[in-house]
């Protein structure tokens, strides 16, 4: 799954209202970020490079595999395979959306 198809599939994911209320980054380094901002609604999903109060550092196949279920979020983080800076508790709400 490519930077595009994770960003199709977080929209989905998200939809108009996540509930979330924050703003969130995958960064997937040199692959790109997707951005996530639910504070307006409806939520917007984007590849702009923005602050925001929560960022996961993730490789693009380990996000690929969270999306497709594969990868559970707090096992992932456990193992390093992402890391969460900011605001902690947005991760934490994320689990109900991704």
């Amino acid at each position: 799954m490519d930077l595009q198809a994770c960003t199709e599939a977080i929209r989905a994911k998200v939809g108009d209202d996540s509930g979330l209320n924050a703003t969130l980054k995958f960064d997937c380094g040199d692959n790109g970020v997707v951005f996530v901002d639910a504070v307006t609604v409806p939520n917007s999903v984007s590849n702009e490079n923005q602050e925001a109060s929560c960022t996961i550092t993730i490789a693009l196949e380990d996000l690929a595999a969270l999306l497709n279920g594969q990868l559970n979020p707090m096992n992932g983080f456990m193992m390093g395979k992402l890391k969460v800076s900011g605001d902690m508790s947005v991760a934490m709400r994320l689990q109900t959306v991704v």
